[in-house]
């Protein structure tokens, strides 16, 4: 170890290979289960680092960890061999705009929510909008495929990315697509590595589509006395032909935990609020919004609550983005998952999960991006609880199994990362894991890349538990 670890301080600069224990330490977990010391952290900031780090590690067979703010809910960045961790994190911030062109180039550290508040300063928007976009890097949001409220109209962050430049396990440097917005020459490798998490290589650039911002908004709040009723009208409203930007569901549960948290004037005796946001032209809004009120009105709604200011708007979505905080103060320990299933099956994944709930005697609230189907059933539970967390457990792996005997899949947003491993082969069969093992042998051959992920090993199960 200490030959290989003296190598990376030849072409690093020594103060950016941290083997102290304390720093070590820092970076042996994330916002997901497990703890996982690597032997060492390497801060890089250039192609040219990266590449020597990645030719040593190669060379003697070290696993690599890549990393950017480690706010994965996976364990994407869990050095879970040891080995070193990449950290993208220190990279110098660049957002390069090019408005006439509708994209920009970014660098791998750069805060996701920033991308979006400088393409504002030229009436221009990037579209995903995953929650922690505020404190997650685009580089991890690039490996994990993130999604977000927006998805529901303009996609996950695969739809907008163009070009990338990465660095291979061997490290060698090569372009990705381009600055194009049209692209058919060969293979498109740049699908392929946004969401690989890591396995296949390290994103040092990106260069993605923005999109003019619409010029008005429009939000409206619709409470329901049944879960299943406010599940029927997400449906109800995109065959309607309208196609909101948002779509959010939240259960009593959160509504009540929000209340609870920070009060914002929701409907705590409601079985369900429904939050739904239009975008695009005033006139076109004003129709829109009508025929909404009216579909809500025929299904039976509760209420339907318009805010008349952008701040009695922003009070609403405040509130919808207060419920992870706030559900995290039930209990000290939040299992979040982020199945997904077709729209039409939202109602019965939402009755499945009653019944696992009552099966396991474990607390279950539910939110999420129900527009298209992306919902976060979160395990509510005591991680110091042994028991307690082995039906947590229990309950999770049957979620996974419903949201795929209702035609879905483990996520929507989160990735497979440590997490979801075990149940990959539920989704994609045998043969669809042999064939992506192929492509990550062919990439990586000799297995370097955030290794023990995506791919379950032997013996692999969901453990939530300090075994």
């Amino acid at each position: 170890m200490e030959e290989w670890i003296q190598l990376l301080k030849q072409v690093v600069p020594s103060k950016q290979v941290l083997t102290d224990l304390s720093d070590r330490y820092s970076y042996s977990f994330d916002a997901s289960f497990g703890e996982h010391l690597p032997e060492a952290v390497v801060q890089a900031k250039s192609n040219e680092e990266v590449m020597e780090v990645l030719k040593i590690a190669n060379e003697y067979r070290i696993p690599v960890y890549p990393r950017g703010q480690g706010t994965c809910l996976s364990g994407g960045p869990l050095p879970v061999h040891g080995g070193m961790v990449l950290d993208m994190s220190q990279w110098p911030e660049r957002i390069e705009m090019s408005p006439d062109d509708l994209t920009v180039t970014v660098s791998p550290s750069v805060l996701t929510g920033n991308i979006n508040k400088e393409a504002e300063k030229h009436g221009l928007m990037y579209a995903p909008d995953p929650s922690s976009a505020h404190v997650a890097t685009i580089g991890g949001n690039l490996a994990e495929n993130s999604g977000g409220p927006r998805g529901l109209k303009y996609g996950v962050t695969k739809d907008h990315v163009i070009g990338l430049k990465v660095i291979t396990p061997e490290g060698e440097l090569i372009r990705t697509g381009g600055n194009t917005i049209k692209n058919v020459t060969g293979y498109d490798l740049t699908k392929l590595i946004v969401g690989s998490e890591g396995t296949l290589g390290v994103i040092t650039e990106a260069t993605l589509k923005l999109l003019p911002k619409p010029p008005a908004v429009q939000t409206l709040m619709v409470s329901f006395d049944e879960v299943r009723k406010a599940a029927e009208a997400i449906s109800r409203t995109l065959t309607s032909g309208i196609l909101p930007s948002k779509m959010e569901f939240m259960d009593q549960a959160c509504i009540e935990a929000v209340e609870n948290f920070q009060p914002a004037g929701l409907p705590v005796d409601a079985a369900a609020i429904v939050i739904i946001e239009l975008d695009g032209h005033p006139e076109t809004l004003k129709i829109e919004r009508q025929l909404i009120e009216e579909i809500m009105e025929n299904i039976g709604a509760r209420e339907t609550v318009v805010p008349e200011t952008s701040e009695e708007a922003e009070k609403i979505w405040h509130a919808r983005k207060q419920v992870s905080p706030a559900i995290a103060k039930i209990k000290p320990t939040k299992v979040s998952e982020d199945a997904t299933v077709p729209r039409s099956k939202i109602p019965d994944l939402i009755d499945r999960l009653q019944v696992i709930k009552e099966k396991h005697d474990v607390e279950v609230v539910v939110f999420g991006h129900a527009g298209d189907g992306n919902l976060h059933p979160n395990i509510l539970c005591d991680k110091r609880d042994q028991e307690e967390m082995k039906r947590a457990e229990l309950a999770v792996e049957e979620l996974f199994e419903a949201a795929v005997e209702l035609g879905g899949t483990l996520s929507g947003e989160h990735g497979i990362g440590t997490m979801k491993a075990p149940f990959m082969e539920m989704e994609v069969g045998e043969i669809g894991i042999n064939m992506m093992k192929r492509i990550k042998e062919a990439w990586d051959p000799n297995g370097i890349m955030n290794p023990g992920k995506i791919f379950a090993e032997k013996g692999q199960k969901l453990v939530l538990r300090n075994e």
